[in-house]
């Protein structure tokens, strides 16, 4: 008897798990999700990874060179330069990772069986990706020279010689402070409010504020306020850690980095406001809140893996994703000292996606309202 009161109870349960949605996405859809996403994202690999060349010899052994470095496929040559001025503008418009510095000579130095130095320029703003770039190259070199020369030959005729621009010394804290800034603003502003206007409709008044005499516009505002300004002393505060404690630089203007850090938290607190609209309990804005920005956040954003190792489908996903651009802006202005020139799409593609967001928002709460 007791033991089909006990069967009974857990049939019940079972029905009740399959008949929620939610809970089975939990147990069954976010295990597939993280397994798909950790296997495509977590890889030492690369592809297409955008160079450029300074062919000071221009001979074909040089062009040999080059065909081989993009033979493999890791490689993609975007631009062709003329002269060391060029690199710099290449690095800071973020258009390339890597430069490859060919000698004048290259061929006849080659088999004349006199050394010769081939130079590996990478941006140290990302240090994992660029010493996996340099040391792949290296290798891709090391073999092109003993393809041309014989295995006989010396293997190390050419010298390479590489050099990290904006992080000479492959600090780590130079990647993470603008991530960390990224993520933290993310979590604080979009998850915080989601949840304290989550929390006002599932205790009841939400109802009270809907009935006021406040408009939809005011009663946002209300509700984000409190949240920006504590989310801006967390954002300098972490810069300030960042310059005092990791020695992290920056170089461009002062009031440009923390305007982009009051449109990006502009456009998180938006994203939260949309999520709140859609969720009816905490629990709700929570799990939509970890599942929409936290992961996106940390792991397709460029934070921790680079955005050109994952595949074609996670590249355009991480093309929509607030922090992609929030941390390129960054490390633009902190590490490469740009002015608005130079980051002025990334800017304007937030700017966008604070006006979408804030329009659904508060469309979204005006339907809510009615």
């Amino acid at each position: 008897m007791l033991w089909r009161i006990f069967s009974a109870f857990v049939k019940k349960e079972f029905y009740h798990i399959l008949r929620d949605r939610r809970t089975l996405f939990i147990l069954i859809g976010m295990p597939i999700v993280l397994v798909l996403l950790f296997g495509y994202v977590v890889t030492n690999e690369f592809k297409d990874a955008s160079i450029a060349v300074l062919d000071n010899s221009r001979d074909d052994l040089s062009h040999e060179l080059r065909q081989h470095l993009e033979a493999s496929g890791h490689f993609h040559i975007v631009a062709d330069l003329r002269s060391y001025g060029d690199l710099e503008g290449q690095f800071k418009t973020g258009k390339i990772k890597m430069a490859v510095v060919i000698p004048a000579r290259f061929e006849d130095d080659f088999f004349d069986k006199k050394q010769t130095t081939v130079q590996l320029i990478a941006d140290g703003t990302e240090p994992n990706y660029a010493t996996t770039l340099v040391n792949y190259a290296s290798q891709m070199i090391l073999r092109f020279q003993q393809i041309k020369s014989g295995a006989a030959a010396a293997p190390y005729r050419v010298k390479v010689e590489t050099r990290m621009v904006y992080n000479p010394q492959l600090r780590s804290a130079y990647n993470f402070v603008p991530g960390v800034i990224a993520m933290i603003l993310m979590l604080i502003s979009a998850m915080m409010t989601s949840l304290t206007i989550a929390r006002e409709k599932e205790t009841g008044t939400m109802d009270l504020l809907l009935v006021s005499p406040l408009p939809p516009l005011l009663i946002i505002l209300g509700k984000v306020v409190p949240y920006t300004v504590l989310s801006f002393l967390n954002a300098v505060m972490i810069l300030v850690m960042g310059f005092y404690v990791f020695h992290v630089p920056v170089l461009g203007s002062l009031p440009l980095l923390l305007g982009i850090c009051l449109l990006y938290l502009a456009v998180a607190l938006a994203l939260g406001v949309l999520i709140s609209t859609k969720s009816e309990t905490q629990q709700a804005a929570m799990m939509s809140s970890l599942f929409a920005l936290m992961l996106p956040t940390m792991l397709l954003s460029g934070f921790i893996f680079p955005i050109k190792s994952m595949p074609a489908l996670l590249q355009h996903i991480s093309s929509i994703i607030p922090a992609t651009y929030f941390i390129d802006l960054l490390k633009s202005v902190m590490l490469k000292g740009n002015d608005l020139s130079f980051i002025w799409q990334p800017t304007l593609i937030l700017t966008f996606m604070l006006v979408v967001l804030l329009g659904l928002a508060l469309v979204s709460f005006k339907v809510r309202k009615e």
